[in-house]
């Protein structure tokens, strides 16, 4: 006799086992229409499920974010579903609900072609039409094993056969479609839903081995519904519009190239928005009291193997041989080389917090098949800076940091952002109960800055836990850029102590933090940000001047001389072209103002002012107009530095 407790604490009895299904009706008919699958005990379960024992229940409808997951993994089994109708030589493996949608490996000697796609997306709607009940079976691992040898469905056969004897397996059918899955699903193919759409087909390896055959992959989103769909498809034409690669060749800012592959090559446009952006940041360190300091590239792999980077990373780092028979390895992060700096001397109670900061050039040899553009490359830079201080500075230190990153990304144009705490990873260094220490201290920390975050189980880096920062752009994509760590490990695996008040050693604490994370990174997201139309100050070409005709171009230079020294970048054209032409090209270039200068502007030391953007013209005295630029594009911290008498 089940006695099923309500999300209200509210009970209900039932003679013997009862589904979710039958207990929504028994709420209501709204109710019963309106679920989709249940959480039982804590756990996903389908509706039609039997519930044998006391359970705590509650029941998942549209409205909850567990729902949008359950549609994308039935459109996963939809589509396997249409693939083996359409052609049913193939062999299925696997296929999840991922971020945005979901997506099915598939064998098959003949591609998948773009066209096949449209045929696909068409048959998974007719499946959705013929709302095909789904029903959750299961078998022995040995029965699985036979069921999948009479198909031959080698893929399926070693999914199974790596379950250990003896226990179960669940399994999903719809229509003549099954498939080993762990669920839940929902009742029917029709309430998926129609809010789906088939994107592209990729190449995969089985089980993500290069050694193993090469599967295809065919890609898919879904939403709940037609409105959401069609805002998540204009996003993406509107990101692909905005996409860094092909502004930052357009823009002339930065190429790559085979022959560096995971390298950037910057153009002179491009490393001056890299440097305005790297000055920026170490103004706003300078004010917060952190100090620069530069590491070697090349560092023994004893001090990787003493601080577990070399376990943790060794495969992914460039090495090289010296020649006194070490392995030197390319620093892919700057943390053991600041406790280097750190233990030069003795480090008093009364010099804590320390904070160094470094613009860390550094390397990690990523998968070719992860690089992207300048967003993930092989040679990166990072904000990085460590904060070495003692507990009892954690919170204060913590709380100055995230009011730091705020004022940063709110001053890059970011003003909506989400926090993550990352908790323990299962493959870490440091006992439990430094760990406790560790995350109860991160925990206080985020109180004491007001922050609300949501978790983000066992994400945490190896040696502590850590808070990420997720800023939304213009188009409402996420990005992961700042991070906050913990760490109360490395400081011990090196070494690292200072003097307490009472005269004893003690262990510093660790606070790892970045702002914007990878440099490279930070600039692809910004191009995106704002499809290259930087904010002025951190255009790399602020002003253009452009005569109408020759004879203005000694004032046209004259006025050039006057914008540069008033700390305006600034260009002249003088090339011997229309003015329309000039002031079109130069637009399409993102430059946000040009000065056109023509007889009457000579003559009354005027200029006239066009903005990026805007069809209209002002004419201004130049003096006027220079100190208007001038002002615009000042970086936001120096325009908010009172003004000295």
């Amino acid at each position: 006799m089940p006695v099923i407790t309500l999300p209200d604490d509210s009970q209900r009895d039932y003679p013997g086992p009862v589904t979710a299904a039958q207990i929504a009706a028994d709420i209501g008919p709204g109710l019963a229409k309106a679920a989709l699958a249940a959480v039982v005990n804590g756990a996903e379960w389908d509706l039609n499920r039997p519930i044998e024992e006391d359970a705590r229940l509650a029941l998942i409808t549209g409205r909850d974010a567990a729902a949008l997951e359950l549609i994308r993994h039935d459109c996963a089994h939809i589509l396997a579903e249409a693939v083996l109708e359409l052609f049913p030589e193939t062999q299925v493996t696997i296929g999840p609900a991922i971020e945005n949608g979901f997506y099915y490996d598939f064998f098959r000697e003949t591609p998948f072609s773009t066209d096949d796609l449209a045929v696909i997306e068409q048959r998974m709607h007719e499946i959705v039409d013929r709302d095909e009940v789904i029903v959750r079976g299961e078998w022995t691992r040995d029965e699985a094993v036979s069921f999948y040898k009479k198909k031959n469905e080698p893929f399926k056969i070693e999914l199974v056969e790596a379950i250990p004897h003896g226990e179960t397996v669940s399994y999903y059918t719809q229509g003549k479609f099954i498939d080993l899955c762990r669920g839940p699903h929902l009742a029917s193919t029709g309430r998926a839903g129609h809010a789906f759409k088939l994107m592209k087909v990729a190449g995969a390896y089985w089980r993500g081995d290069s050694n193993r055959p090469m599967l295809q992959r065919i890609y898919g989103t879904a939403f709940a519904n037609e409105k959401d769909l069609k805002a998540y498809l204009t996003m993406l034409e509107e990101a692909e519009k905005r996409d860094h690669r092909k502004l930052g060749r357009a823009l002339d800012l930065f190429h790559l190239q085979e022959e560096a592959t995971g390298s950037v090559f910057w153009h002179p446009r491009g490393w001056t928005l890299y440097r305005e952006i790297e000055n920026y940041m170490r103004r706003r360190l300078a004010a917060a009291g952190y100090q620069e300091v530069k590491t070697p590239q090349l560092i023994d792999r004893s001090l990787w193997e003493a601080s577990g980077h070399w376990e943790k990373f060794g495969e992914n780092m460039f090495t090289a041989a010296s020649e006194e028979d070490r392995t030197l390895a390319l620093k892919p992060m700057n943390c053991p080389g600041h406790v280097q700096i750190y233990r030069q001397g003795v480090t008093s109670y009364r010099d804590l917090p320390m904070r160094m900061a470094e613009f860390g050039s550094c390397h990690r040899n990523e998968p070719s098949g992860a690089l992207h553009g300048i967003m993930r490359v092989r040679a990166f830079t990072q904000d990085d800076a460590h904060i070495f201080c003692t507990e009892d500075q954690i919170n204060s230190e913590s709380v100055a940091f995230c009011n730091l990153l705020q004022e940063v990304y709110a001053d890059f144009g970011f003003a909506e952002v989400r926090v993550k705490f990352s908790d323990r990873p299962e493959v870490r260094a440091g006992d439990d109960a430094t760990w406790d220490r560790a995350e109860a201290a991160l925990a206080a920390a985020t109180e004491a800055a007001g922050l609300e975050t949501e978790l983000n189980p066992g994400e945490g880096a190896f040696y502590g836990p850590k808070l990420e920062f997720v800023l939304r752009d213009a188009i409402g994509r996420d990005w992961q850029c700042g991070t906050l760590q913990a760490d109360f490990v490395l400081p011990d695996r090196l070494d690292a102590e200072y003097v307490a008040e009472d005269g004893s050693r003690r262990r510093p604490v660790m606070l790892h933090r970045a702002i914007l994370g990878s440099l490279e990174r930070w600039i692809g997201i910004l191009i995106e940000q704002y499809a290259g139309r930087m904010p002025g100050w951190l255009a790399p070409v602020q002003l253009v001047i452009c005569p109408i005709t020759d004879r203005a171009n000694d004032y046209a230079n004259q006025i050039a001389e006057q914008a540069a020294a008033a700390g305006l970048r600034v260009q002249t054209d003088l090339r011997n072209e229309k003015i329309g032409y000039k002031i079109r090209e130069h637009s399409t270039a993102k430059t946000p103002f040009i000065f056109a200068l023509g007889d009457r502007e000579a003559e009354a030391g005027s200029v006239a002012l066009r903005q990026l953007g805007s069809q209209n013209q002002e004419v201004l005295a130049a003096d006027e107009a220079i100190e208007r630029l001038r002002l615009a594009c000042l970086p936001p911290d120096l325009a908010r530095a009172p003004i000295k008498s």
